[in-house]
């Protein structure tokens, strides 16, 4: 059957149907499964087996003398291909590049985030089984599993994407996949800038602290693009440092050539095997890093992190969820208190601003847009006993427009920063002095300093 021209195949699967195609399709999938060979089929490319399956529903629609249109013919065709050897539904909305996000609600509600928007679309599983056998393809791709005695678990795609997977009896109302959908080009800070998530004097600052090996961790809530921005910043690292990344699922894409993966593993059916985040991190100790990269401290590891940060690991990166910068540390401490050391809290303290240089605060807003809104620079443990700190820089909401954007400045909150020190032994300390002071100069009314702590 020969394609009609100018057919995008993901239009039909995305548009509403109508009762009759629905018939047709599930007539055409049974149909296809009693007269397909399988194991003939699996041996054949994925062109070559799209071409099969259009023969296919073009002779089966023939049959049955059924009114649908080439175009409806080419989605089912590739619908059948993706049930065989893809994602099922869920291929055309991965292969959309304006969708961030996918979320799975049973088989019947499948939400999309486009442009910081959730939507409903409509695309559909056939029912619970044909979601739970998807997700089990999912899952048995990294060597996981997913049914009723491992219900929960997360897992990633070739390309990276996040995927977290909760079946029955957990999941009440049938399977639930839900999809963090990462960028096919590498973002860069100066791409970031250009979408006006930061300003390129926060680049050239950010820039001058990764050279410097300063410790940053990169803070936000749900869906903020902290990994994104871990990413961003992770292409700042010197190509001849070795560096060694600790995940839970790996999604990190580091550009450099000497680059050791880490990944956790959940424990078998016996319950045996378990390796998690914190056992990765003590044995990237062992492993001779220049820098250690976590993809989110969340737990007891947050003390070994701490341990490495403060013994001659500079420069190594991580994440947390916090929705502000002063958050992060009142996490930070907490998350101590988990690792199981009875320590004061002026111990925990003091080794948080000891390995903690910079904290990177990215919040998603309210219209969708996804900005830098601090970067914070730790200055020691003041006399209260707090963690003191300086903001280099702060996004101020100014209002909305018309059309519900949210629009503010980044204003810099000091021309000297405290890392000047590190920046005079790599010979940044003037670039760093004029870029902060042309920030400065930009601030336009309001208060130019910030500084506070908890």
């Amino acid at each position: 059957m020969a394609l009609e021209d100018n057919v995008n195949p993901n239009d039909a699967a995305i548009a509403e149907e109508s009762p009759l195609l629905t018939v047709f399709r599930k007539e055409a999938y049974e149909t296809m499964l009693s007269r397909i060979n399988l194991a003939s089929a699996f041996k054949l490319t994925p062109q070559e087996l799209l071409l099969e399956m259009e023969n296919f529903v073009f002779d089966f629609a023939q049959e049955r003398r059924a009114q649908i249109t080439k175009r409806e013919q080419i989605g089912i065709a590739r619908e059948l291909v993706d049930d065989m050897i893809g994602l099922g539904p869920l291929e055309t909305l991965l292969d959309d590049d304006s969708i961030s996000d996918i979320v799975v609600n049973g088989p019947h509600q499948i939400y999309v985030e486009q442009k910081g928007i959730m939507r409903l679309v409509p695309v559909k599983f056939r029912d619970d089984s044909h979601l739970l056998q998807i997700a089990q393809r999912i899952a048995h791709r990294v060597g996981r599993r997913v049914d009723t005695s491992s219900p929960l678990c997360d897992a990633r795609l070739p390309d990276g994407s996040r995927v977290n997977i909760v079946a029955p009896p957990i999941a009440l109302d049938g399977t639930s996949i839900s999809i963090r959908k990462f960028s096919k080009k590498a973002i860069d800070l100066h791409g970031l800038a250009a979408h006006g998530s930061l300003t390129e004097e926060m680049v050239k600052v950010l820039q001058i602290a990764s050279t410097c090996g300063l410790n940053v961790i990169v803070s936000g809530g749900t869906g903020s693009g902290k990994t994104t921005l871990l990413n961003a910043l992770s292409q700042l690292i010197d190509p001849r440092e070795r560096i060694v990344t600790c995940e839970d699922a790996a999604e990190l894409k580091l550009q450099q050539p000497h680059v050791v993966r880490l990944e956790s593993r959940p424990p078998n059916i016996e319950g045996k095997g378990e390796v998690t985040i914190r056992d990765l991190v003590r044995n990237a100790l062992r492993m001779r890093p220049d820098r250690i990269v976590i993809g989110e401290v969340r737990g007891s590891e947050c003390i070994d992190m701490l341990q490495a940060m403060n013994t001659g690991h500079d420069g190594s990166m991580s994440t947390i969820h916090a929705n502000r910068a002063r958050e992060a540390f009142i996490r930070l401490e907490n998350m101590v208190a988990m690792s199981g050391f009875d320590l004061p809290s002026e111990i925990v303290r003091a080794q948080i601003a000891g390995a903690i240089n910079i904290v990177v605060q990215t919040e998603r807003l309210h219209d969708g847009s996804r900005k830098i809104t601090e970067i914070v620079e730790v200055t020691g443990v003041n006399e209260r006993g707090d963690i003191g700190y300086q903001h280099l820089f702060k996004f101020v909401p100014l209002g909305e427009t018309p059309e519900h954007t949210v629009f503010g400045r980044f204003e810099a909150g000091t021309d000297s920063p405290m890392f000047l020190e590190k920046a005079i032994i790599y010979g940044l300390d003037k670039e760093l002095l004029e870029v902060m002071k042309t920030a400065m100069e930009r601030n336009t009314g309001g208060d130019s300093e910030y500084e506070s702590s908890y």
